[in-house]
C-alpha cells in the first residue's frame, strides 16, 4: 500500500508546493510586472478557472483511459507551465501560463482522489490521512515560507523553478510503483460539452471581474455576457442529457448525497481559495509585512486546516461516523468568515490568528470528507465523474468567489482612495523631495509595495486595504450558511470497507449468482402460457393442448 501511495504522495506534493510557494509573493510579482488589483485577481482566477473546467474532463477520462498515464500527463503539463511562468515579462503573460498550469492542476486534483479510491476503502482512508497530512503540512507550511525567502533573497522567478526536480522524481516513482488496471470501455469524449462548459464559466467570470470598471453593471456588454453564459449553460445541460458519455452525468444529481455535497463544496471553495488568497494580501497590504513575514503570519490557518483534517480522518476510520465532523466544520467556516470580515489594519494579531485557525479548521473538517462521502455512494463505473464533479464545483466556487471578492476589493479600495485623497495629499506634502516618488507609485495603477512606503502614508494605505479586504470576506458568510444547511440534510450513509475494485467485483458476482426465481422474474414474457385448471394435472392440460 505504501509503495503504491509513494508516487501519488510526491505528485500531490509537487502540485501543492508549486501553488503555495507563490502565494505570499503575488503582491510583489504583480507589482514588478506592472499589474493592478484586477491583474492580481486574474493571476489567481485564471488557474482556478482552467482547474475547474478541466477537472470533470480529467475525471471522465479516468473512467475511459489508463489512470496512471493520465496522472503522469497532468503532472507534466502542470510543471512545464509552472516553469514557463517564471519567464513572464508582463502580467498578461503570467496569467496565460497560470491558465495552462490550471489544466494540469485539474488532473492532479481529480486523479489523486480517484486513484486513492481504487486502492483504499472509504472506511480505511482515514488511517492513511496522516501521510497525506504530513505532505500537506510540508507543502502548505513550507511553500509560503520558501516562496517568501526566495523572493526576498534571490527573486520571485525562482518560485516557479523550485518544483521541477520534485516533479521529475514523482514521474519516475509513479512509473515504478503505481499499478493501473487496463480500461475495458471504448472512449467517447464529449467535446461539445467541454466547449459549452468552458464558454459558460469563462463569460461569467469575465463579466464579474470587468463589470463596474470597464463598463456599467447594467449595460449591453452585461446583457451579452450574462445572456451568453446562461445560453451556453442551458445548451450544456441539453447536450449532457443526449450524449452517450456525458462530461457530467446529470443522473448523478438524482442522488441526494451528490447534490448536497456539490452545494456544500461551492461555499467551501470560496472559503478555501478566496480567503487564503486575500489573507496573504491582507498581511502585506494592510499590515506592511514582507513576503517571508506574510508566510509566517498565515500559519494559524494552515495549522487549523492540517490539524483538523488529520484528527478527523483518524476518528472517522476508528468510529465510522462522519456527519458530526462535517457539520461542525461548516459551523466553524461561518464563524471564521464572519470574524475575518471585522479585520482592521491594527487588529490584535492574536485575534487574527484565532479567526484564521477557526476558518482553517472548518475547511479541514469538510473539504476532503465531502469527496469521501460521494465516493462512498457513487456507482463504481461513475467514480471518476462523481469525484471530479465535487472537485469541479469546489474549484468553480473558488473561482467565482475570488473573482467576486477581487472585484469588490478593487471597487472598495478605489472608493476609499478617493475619500482619503486629502489625507494622502497632506501626508505626501510633508515628505518633501521624497513625496514625488511616493505619489508616482500610488498613482501608477500598480499594486503598491506597502512596506516600503513612509510611515505617514503607509498607515493610510494599510487602513484602506484592510477595510477593502474585510468587506470582501463578508461575501463568504452567507454561502457558508448555505453549506451548513446542505451538510445537515446529507444522508448519514455508513462508510463501506470495500475499495472501488472490490465493489466492481462484488457487483459482477451478484449478477452471476442471482437466485433462479429472481432471475426468472426479471425476464419479460414472450407469450401466453396456459394455466393448469384446478383439479387437473399438468400432463392432462398439456395433452389437451
Amino acid at each position: 500500500m505504501l509503495e503504491a501511495l509513494s508516487g501519488l504522495l510526491l505528485g500531490m506534493f509537487v502540485s501543492m508546493i508549486a501553488g503555495t510557494v507563490v502565494s505570499t509573493s503575488l503582491p510583489v510579482i504583480v507589482h514588478d510586472l506592472g499589474g493592478d488589483q484586477t491583474a492580481f485577481t486574474w493571476v489567481v482566477t485564471s488557474t482556478l478557472l482552467t482547474t475547474a473546467i478541466s477537472t470533470p474532463v480529467w475525471g471522465k477520462l479516468a473512467d475511459l483511459f489508463n489512470r496512471k498515464l493520465l496522472i503522469q500527463l497532468a503532472l507534466t503539463i502542470f510543471v512545464l507551465a509552472t516553469a514557463a511562468a517564471g519567464f513572464s515579462q508582463d502580467a498578461g503573460m503570467l496569467i496565460a501560463f497560470r491558465a495552462v498550469q490550471g489544466l494540469g492542476a485539474g488532473g492532479l486534483a481529480a486523479l489523486s482522489q480517484i486513484i486513492m479510491a481504487d486502492i483504499i476503502s472509504p472506511r480505511e482512508r482515514g488511517r492513511y490521512m496522516g501521510l497525506f497530512g504530513a505532505v500537506m503540512a510540508v507543502a502548505t507550511v513550507g511553500g509560503p515560507l520558501l516562496g517568501g525567502f526566495l523572493t526576498d533573497a534571490a527573486g520571485w522567478r525562482w518560485n516557479f523553478y523550485v518544483s521541477i526536480p520534485f516533479a521529475i522524481a514523482a514521474l519516475v516513482i509513479l512509473q515504478a510503483t503505481l499499478k493501473a488496471s487496463p480500461t475495458r470501455r471504448k472512449a467517447r469524449i464529449d467535446y461539445l460539452g467541454i466547449v459549452l462548459l468552458s464558454t459558460a464559466v469563462s463569460l461569467l467570470l469575465i463579466w464579474v471581474t470587468s463589470a463596474g470598471k470597464d463598463y456599467d453593471w447594467w449595460s449591453l456588454p452585461t446583457v451579452l455576457m450574462v445572456g451568453g453564459s446562461l445560453l451556453a449553460a442551458i445548451l450544456f445541460v441539453v447536450v449532457e442529457l443526449k450524449v452517450a458519455e456525458p462530461l457530467v452525468p446529470l443522473r448523478m444529481f438524482r442522488d441526494r448525497t451528490f447534490t448536497l455535497s456539490v452545494v456544500a463544496s461551492i461555499s467551501i471553495g470560496i472559503a478555501m481559495f478566496g480567503t487564503s488568497v486575500f489573507l496573504s494580501q491582507y498581511m502585506q497590504m494592510a499590515r506592511g509585512a514582507t513576503p517571508t513575514q506574510a508566510g509566517l503570519m498565515t500559519l494559524p490557518m494552515i495549522a487549523g486546516l492540517l490539524g483538523s483534517s488529520i484528527v478527523v480522518g483518524q476518528l472517522i476510520t476508528r468510529f465510522g461516523r462522519w456527519k458530526p465532523y462535517v457539520i461542525v466544520g461548516a459551523a466553524l467556516m461561518i464563524a471564521g468568515s464572519a470574524l475575518l470580515s471585522t479585520l482592521h489594519y491594527d487588529t490584535n494579531f492574536a485575534l487574527v490568528s484565532v479567526y484564521m485557525f477557526l476558518l482553517g479548521a472548518g475547511v479541514g473538517m469538510s473539504m476532503q470528507n465531502l469527496v469521501l462521502i460521494v465516493q462512498n455512494t457513487a456507482r463504481p463505473e461513475d467514480l471518476g465523474a462523481a469525484s471530479s464533479g465535487v472537485t469541479f464545483f469546489r474549484s468553480l466556487g473558488g473561482t467565482v468567489g475570488v473573482s467576486v471578492m477581487g472585484s469588490a476589493l478593487a471597487a472598495t479600495v478605489a472608493g476609499l482612495f478617493g475619500d482619503r485623497r486629502t489625507d494622502i495629499t497632506t501626508a505626501i506634502a510633508g515628505l518633501g523631495e521624497k513625496g514625488a516618488a511616493v505619489a508616482a507609485q500610488l498613482t501608477s495603477g500598480t499594486l503598491p509595495e506597502v512596506h516600503t512606503l513612509p510611515n505617514a502614508v503607509r498607515v493610510i494605505v494599510e487602513d484602506i486595504y484592510a477595510q477593502g479586504i474585510a468587506s470582501s470576506f463578508l461575501i463568504a458568510v452567507p454561502l457558508a450558511v448555505i453549506s451548513l444547511i446542505a451538510v445537515a440534510f446529507l444522508p448519514n450513509t455508513p462508510l463501506t470497507r470495500m475499495t472501488t475494485k472490490e465493489r466492481l467485483q462484488a457487483a459482477e458476482a451478484d449478477l452471476a449468482t442471482v437466485s433462479t426465481p429472481q432471475g426468472m422474474e426479471a425476464i419479460p414474457a414472450t407469450g401466453p402460457i396456459p394455466t393448469a385448471t384446478k383439479g387437473r394435472s399438468m400432463r392432462e392440460n398439456r395433452e389437451d393442448g
